[in-house]
């Protein structure tokens, strides 16, 4: 078998890490599910007033692909465009609001709404879509 090349060995670990971090102790199965993470909220930079929440997030993998550009869009793209690529991101389809409370001082309490995801899907890849 062909021996892998120094550099990518560092990147198989670092995606092994963050692929065991994102999950836990438990496999990494591909594709997009709802993941559990505690947040910690606060009313302003002094933390007046804080709460935590156990918050939805959307994480897993997506398929891609890469392949050599057709004719056309060679001809298209003046001879630029050598490599056409097909990929989808991990993200949150659906979002909902929750009410986080508060703790503040003197046993004074209030309210806050943050958005939890609410269901995941593989789509196209966007800097952000809310």
């Amino acid at each position: 078998t062909p021996m892998a090349s120094p550099r990518a060995l560092p990147l198989c670990l670092l995606v092994f890490q963050m692929a065991a971090g994102a999950r836990g102790q438990e496999a990494v199965a591909p594709g997009c599910r709802l993941h559990p993470f505690n947040v910690t909220v606060r009313s302003d930079r002094g933390g007046t007033c804080r709460g935590s929440h156990v918050a939805q997030a959307c994480v897993g993998y997506c398929e891609s692909s890469a392949f050599p550009s057709k004719r056309s869009v060679l001809v298209a793209s003046g001879y630029r465009h050598n490599i056409t690529s097909v990929s989808q991101c991990c993200t949150i389809s659906r979002l909902r609001k929750v009410k986080v409370q508060l703790q503040c001082a003197g046993a004074r309490q209030e309210d806050l709404e943050i958005f939890t995801a609410q269901a995941c899907q593989c789509d196209t890849c966007r800097l952000s879509r809310y």
